[in-house]
């Protein structure tokens, strides 16, 4: 009778809905109330382990003892009990306390509930323990065979419906997977690596590749457009699958209707549970990001303004290049250009230079063309015989000086090319900075501004190097001196002013003159420090001669580098009250060209240091801008005719007409006139018959240390000297 209604049983839970659907929480629910019910137990509960977590779960209770403070150890605190279910299946205890297989449970679980007596049966599946059935009275009892029989049944179905679970799990994420790898953007194949054949590829190949699913899956890799127009490298990503390693790259593929993608790629071999070996492909369309990279590699190394490389990149080039020439180009009085007529002209004629240069580039075969500046430009041309490479940078420069069209202005663009035989450039120099040293050269050249780097050039920058060490030390050792040069009024026949002169009293070279070392002074930045010294050296022999009741001014050299320092104004203001100087008296000089590479902040300059009672006058008048325009816009108290205009004024009938026409102009803008470099008598009587008003030369007298300076002022005017 018992057996017939604990088949009864049996059947209710075989047959139950939650049985049928793998609804294990319900199932479970169901065996617990029924095992409960018809063996007039205590309690029975089913409980799911996870002994690689160390983790139990009670899923379903039923009976009296329901507190959720009875639960179960973790497998962990009872590891021999887990081995007893996992090896004997169950544990019938009759009376806990004396059965040693729940010596674990005992006292932690069993004591506090009143348990006397268990059946515990292991819910497996495959032979694996995946959760246990336990009934438990509170007397001690003896399990009979069919309660055992029928308990053990339950489990079983317990197992089945658990299994079933984890089928619909599994087959729901098997159908997860699948539909989110065909919704993926990114290519998803698998190959079987036994016959080569592609067993699955997702919907993105078709929409990437253009090639429809029906014709990729069942065909051999071979048939794949990667394979076939990279077959080597397809080949070896092949051959590193195979080796168990993973295999990525990109290639550019070819559609069927022509157009083109770059497709990134990676393959890694897995093996089944039975044994066979797969490849994993992944694989995306890369074109967007390559063409984004290429972009930012594009503005990384080139100009954004004439599209050429820029000075990394060029610098980066040129150090892969053992041979071959490089050629340096500036254009010469870009800065002057820019602030005349605007830095938007300034770009039009920086673009045409860089589309000449293209060409040019294009012509003699090479890409390796550069703005390195900001005025700057330099080529790598391949190897030349010294005839080529005069013609091919002859022609380079007629190329660059043809008029350029900018608005309704013509201009006349004027470059200087410095060429560099790269295997030719000693170890410890760099070819660029062989070409700047040239390019220097070039720049001061009559005619074509072309210079050839040579060793002669080399040696020069070497002593210049040299002189600039030595110029460190001139400043601390005190070798500098000023000289005097007096300048003489013209009407008056008297002497009124005196331009200080440095120089440069050299332990080993002797006394060396301004040009030897002015230039590398400006290169170095050293100006600025040279410059101060000699302003206040100046000012401090002016004072000395003004607190003697000598009446002369003082004519004062200033670099371009000092007058746009920032710091002019202040440190002449100091001097001037620190010496007391007389208004008018300091005069600061500084050539036309300097002038002009800042008129607004010239200007400004200008001004305050005219409301210092600080005489401005131009050097070398004549030589550059000589625009009315400009002389009027300056608070100039002097023009310095440049001596290349007096040297031929006796022979020649030009010189003679722009002189004149200087004196015409500076006495229309009421400003004071000194002719430089003076030598002989016809030059003075010339000067004076059209109103020159000042004269300095050797006529007169070369310029003088100080002491000597003052014996030739008591010669010419005692009076002067007290």
């Amino acid at each position: 009778m018992k057996k017939r209604k604990y088949q009864h049983l049996l059947e209710l839970i075989v047959n139950s809905k939650a049985k049928q659907e793998g609804d294990f929480q319900k199932t479970a629910e169901l065996a617990t109330e029924l095992l409960c019910q018809q063996l007039h137990v205590t309690h029975v509960g089913v409980c799911i382990l996870s002994c690689d977590n160390n983790q139990i779960s009670n899923i379903a209770n039923y009976g009296t003892l329901l507190s959720d403070t009875f639960s179960r150890p973790s497998p962990l605190n009872c590891p021999d009990y887990i081995a007893e279910l996992k090896g004997q299946r169950l544990i019938d205890a009759t009376d806990i306390n004396s059965d040693v297989r729940l010596e674990e449970l005992a006292s932690v679980y069993f004591a506090p509930k009143g348990i006397k007596s268990t059946l515990d049966i292991a819910i497996r599946i495959n032979g694996h323990l995946e959760g246990v059935l336990f009934l438990e009275r509170k007397d001690h009892f003896h399990w009979s065979d069919s309660e055992i029989h029928i308990a053990s049944q339950v489990a079983d179905q317990l197992a089945l419906t658990l299994a079933t679970r984890y089928a619909y799990e599994k087959d729901e994420r098997l159908t997860l997977f699948l539909t989110a790898a065909e919704q993926s953007e990114q290519i998803s194949m698998l190959v079987n690596l036994h016959t080569d054949i592609i067993e699955y590829v997702n919907q993105a190949h078709e929409e990437i590749s253009g090639a429809v699913k029906s014709q990729v899956i069942g065909r051999p890799l071979s048939q794949l457009d990667f394979v076939k127009q990279h077959p080597e490298q397809a080949k070896l990503a092949l051959a590193r699958v195979r080796e168990g390693k993973l295999a990525k790259g990109d290639c550019e593929i070819i559609r069927k209707d022509g157009s083109k993608y770059w497709l990134r790629y990676s393959a890694k071999q897995f093996i089944t549970e039975r044994g066979n070996h797969f490849a994993l492909v992944k694989a995306e369309d890369c074109s967007e990001e390559l063409r984004y990279q290429s972009e930012l590699e594009r503005l990384a190394w080139h100009c954004g303004l004439t599209g050429l490389y820029n000075r990394t990149y060029f610098n980066r080039e040129l150090e892969k290049t053992s041979k071959g020439l490089l050629i340096l180009i500036d254009l010469c009085g870009f800065k002057r250009f820019n602030d005349t007529y605007g830095h938007e002209s300034g770009d039009m004629l920086l673009i045409e230079m860089a589309r000449r240069l293209k060409h040019f580039a294009s012509v003699n075969y090479t890409d390796q063309i550069a703005r390195v500046g900001s005025d700057e430009f330099a080529v790598i041309l391949p190897e030349q015989s010294q005839a080529d490479m005069e013609y091919i940078t002859t022609r380079l420069y007629r190329q660059l000086i043809l008029p350029v069209t900018i608005g309704r202005e013509q201009i006349d663009p004027k470059p200087a090319l410095a060429i560099v035989d790269i295997n030719s450039v000693e170890e410890l120099f760099l070819p660029l900075a062989c070409a700047d040293i040239a390019l220097q050269y070039a720049k001061k050249k009559q005619g074509d501004t072309i210079q050839v780097f040579n060793n002669a050039l080399l040696n020069a920058f070497k002593d210049n190097a040299q002189i600039e060490r030595d110029l460190q030390t001139a400043l601390r050792g005190r070798e500098f001196e000023l000289y005097y040069q007096p300048l003489k009024d013209l009407n008056k026949k008297a002497y009124i002013g005196a331009e200080a002169l440095i120089r440069w009293h050299h332990p080993k070279k002797g006394v060396l003159y301004p040009g030897a070392f002015i230039d590398i002074a400006e290169q170095t930045g050293l100006i600025n420090a040279i410059g101060s010294w000699v302003l206040e050296a100046a000012c401090r022999q002016l004072n000395l001669w003004q607190h003697h009741n000598i009446d002369i001014s003082m004519h004062v050299n200033v670099s371009a580098r000092q007058f746009f320092s920032g710091n002019l104004f202040e440190q002449v203001w100091q001097l001037v009250t620190r010496y007391r100087l007389r208004p008018g008296t300091l005069i600061l000089e500084i050539t036309e060209t300097e002038l002009m590479e800042d008129i607004k902040y010239a200007t400004k300059l200008c001004q305050e240091l005219s409301e210092l009672g600080v005489g401005l006058a131009i050097d070398d008048f004549g030589t550059g801008y000589s625009s009315m325009r400009y002389l009027k816009q300056f608070p100039i108290s002097k023009l310095k005719i440049d001596r290349s205009f007096i040297s031929d004024l006796t022979v020649s009938h030009e010189s003679r007409e722009i002189v004149s026409a200087i004196i015409a102009m500076a006495s229309a803008l009421n400003i004071s006139l000194t002719a430089e470099g003076v030598e002989t008598e016809e030059q003075e009587s010339f000067l004076s018959q059209h109103k020159c008003h000042q004269a300095q030369g050797f006529l007169y007298s070369p310029a003088l240390r100080e002491s000597d300076f003052s014996r030739f002022l008591s010669q010419t005017k005692p009076e002067l000297l007290h």
